[in-house]
């Protein structure tokens, strides 16, 4: 079976998505990279250096993968569309991640705001993947303001939570047409499997992987589930029952 994933009409050749962020070395996460298979990479502006004669980040990134920038630190719409603009400037490419987060607490991201640097930053020719708390009005507005894809949190960043707004990602999956892939708060790869079982088109974790005891490891796991959690939804999955049905026949044998 075909099972082509695609954004923006770019076919990516794997379902998961990894952040670059927390860990102990370049080494390590380049280790991760390759481990995991990822295709897409995400790289905070902020670390990216193209002029440092020291290591650079994008240094470790395989050439295969696809570099996209997020704006990690911005607090409002014009914060991050500069944030996009400079990345482009120094050769980060057009594929950009929004991430407007003005609450220091929670890190919740501002849907508003998002949804600006969206609507401007699409007319400008970026690729652009909005973080978004999961409400279907504003994965709306974000799907009419050009947005590649939606990137629904799944609990707020770096708790390894889980899946905590499932059942509002659940109805982005059944009304966005635009690959929902599942952002923040996967902690473990049992929480990627089932956002992939339930029909998200694809997950992106950091945190949880880079922060391991083997990180190198952890990135497998986390690919290896979303592989499996994909292949049970394409295999259809068994209605869940109140009452017990047998899988064998309990007649016509002792009596």
């Amino acid at each position: 079976m075909d099972d082509i994933f695609k954004i923006a009409g770019h076919t990516i050749n794997n379902r998961f998505l990894l952040g670059t962020g927390k860990f102990s070395s370049y080494s390590i996460m380049k280790e991760a990279v390759e481990s995991s298979e990822a295709h897409i990479i995400t790289v905070a502006l902020r670390r990216v250096d193209m002029n440092s004669k020291d290591e650079n980040i994008v240094d470790y990134i395989p050439k295969n993968c696809i570099i996209m920038t997020n704006t990690s630190g911005a607090r409002n719409a014009e914060e991050a569309i500069r944030i996009a603009r400079l990345a482009k400037t120094v050769g980060c490419g057009k594929w950009i991640k929004i991430e407007v987060i003005s609450d220091n607490k929670y890190l919740l991201p501002d849907n508003a705001e998002t949804i600006k640097a969206t609507e401007i930053l699409v007319k400008e020719g970026f690729i652009v993947m909005p973080y978004m708390n999961p409400n279907l009005s504003d994965a709306r507005r974000l799907v009419n303001a050009g947005a590649a894809s939606v990137m629904p949190l799944g609990a707020p960043i770096g708790t390894n939570k889980g899946l905590r707004t499932m059942e509002m990602i659940k109805i982005l999956i059944d009304e966005i047409d635009l690959p929902i892939i599942v952002d923040a708060g996967l902690g473990k790869p049992s929480h990627v499997a089932e956002a992939m079982e339930f029909g998200a088109d694809a997950v992106l974790v950091n945190t949880a992987v880079a922060v391991a005891d083997n990180p190198v490891m952890m990135a497998r796991a986390f690919s290896l589930a979303v592989q499996a959690g994909r292949q049970a939804y394409l295999a259809g999955q068994g209605a869940v029952k109140d009452e017990a049905s047998a899988s064998s026949p309990l007649t016509g044998f002792l009596r």
